[in-house]
């Protein structure tokens, strides 16, 4: 499924927040696991007074064993195979970054804020760096103040949000992999919504029966939901629901989640080229921001 799993870590509570959901899929994936810690060497320089400067290789060195001590207590704490702690030098988002550009089928699982203060992420823009540079199918999980960083999470689904585009569709076969492993059923959504402007003429009369509109396109969107279910079930899905809501994506997309919670959402973005924005626009950047579930990113083929 994954060649392995690399998480990284920074000794923050936030950053632990993925570490139940990391030891589901990593027992019943059997995937390989690698934690890593970074020492952000210019940082520790610029805190450092003019007068302690002579002691920054001592702090580095303390820096790296307290981290190699911290990383042996997490990796203790997954069952089976052997985890392996990697402690590197340089800036974060690079570091992770280059350890995913050396194999592409790795997954890399992390930890967000959430939605207090400036919605900033974890370890500053750290993870935004990351979601923006990767090529790595990328796991969030945002850590709201009931989250845990102890035992396993669980998944009782797969919800992945479709807007009718080849790209987000893309995401349905390593969906269909996870979901076979797993032994979880898939959800289908989407979302649809009449523009503003269809509403009125401008002089209090409707411009088309808005009744029959909203029912044409909520018969569509169920037609290309049932069709990708039946892809999905090509690919072995045992089970496949199909949902469809009127109203905004991210919206409903949260909303449906908070109504059945313990989902994994998985969406496909776009990939690095261009402006790195999302499919759907804002939709996944607004889903990973705010949504209490873990969130799959997935870049298209």
């Amino acid at each position: 499924m994954y060649t392995g799993m690399l998480i990284p870590l920074d000794g923050s509570k936030t950053a632990e927040k993925v570490l139940p959901h990391a030891r589901y899929l990593a027992a019943r994936l059997e995937t390989p696991v690698e934690l890593l810690a970074v020492i952000d060497i210019a940082e520790l320089a610029a805190q450092v007074s003019p007068e302690k400067a002579r002691f920054l290789n001592t702090i580095i060195n303390d820096g790296e064993r307290q981290s190699k001590e911290y990383l042996s207590k997490i990796a203790a704490t997954f069952p089976g195979r052997g985890v392996k702690c990697t402690i590197e030098k340089g800036r974060a988002a690079d570091a992770i970054i280059g350890r995913g550009d050396a194999d592409t089928g790795m997954l890399i699982a992390m930890g967000t804020h959430g939605r207090s203060g400036m919605n900033r992420w974890l370890l500053g823009s750290v993870a935004e760096k990351v979601l923006r540079g990767t090529a790595n199918p990328l796991l969030l999980v945002r850590a709201t103040d009931e989250a845990k960083s102890e035992g396993e999470a669980t998944l009782k689904s797969i919800m992945v949000p479709l807007d009718g585009s080849e790209i987000a569709a893309s995401v349905l076969p390593m969906v269909a992999g996870l979901a076979k492993n797993l032994g979880i059923e898939v959800e289908l959504f989407r979302a649809f919504n009449i523009p503003y402007s269809v509403y009125g003429t401008g002089d209090g009369y409707y411009a088309v029966n808005i009744e029959e509109l909203i029912n044409e396109v909520g018969n569509e969107a169920r037609e290309y939901l049932e069709k990708m279910s039946a892809e999905l079930k090509k690919l072995g899905v045992a089970k496949v629901t199909c949902t469809t809501k009127e109203g905004f994506g991210a919206d409903e997309i949260i909303s449906l989640g908070r109504k059945n919670p313990d989902n994994l959402i998985a969406m496909c973005s776009h990939g690095r080229s261009g402006v790195k924005r999302w499919v759907l626009g804002s939709v996944t950047e607004t889903v990973v921001r705010h949504s209490e579930d873990p969130v799959l990113i997935v870049r298209p083929g």
